[in-house]
């Protein structure tokens, strides 16, 4: 089972890992807890668009992009609260990382 996954060399606990192949690419799927505490370092960190993504668990690592994510709707500027996140990643190709 997956415990982590490395974006951009910020390691993410998560709670649900699953991986498919979509065209050929991979894709990764995770969800994750994000507390009041990590939520503008977490929001900074998916506003960058293409990620290093790193699967240590698995030895996967890959140029990835998020292909679609939503979130519980929680507070988190509220102290002590607790959102969830659901993230699908996807490998990008060369042609698409010079483009971006």
């Amino acid at each position: 089972m997956v415990s982590n996954i490395i974006l951009n060399q910020t390691v993410i606990p998560v709670d649900h890992y699953k991986e498919n192949e979509q065209d050929g690419l991979l894709n990764i799927i995770v969800d994750f807890k994000v507390t009041s505490e990590n939520y503008h370092d977490i929001a900074t960190l998916l506003y960058a668009g293409i990620f290093d993504v790193e699967v240590p668990e698995k030895g996967i690592a890959f140029r990835g992009t998020i292909q679609s994510y939503y979130t519980s709707v929680t507070n988190l500027y509220k102290e002590g609260e607790v959102g969830d996140y659901h993230i699908s990643l996807l490998e990008v190709k060369n042609e698409e990382m010079r483009l971006s």
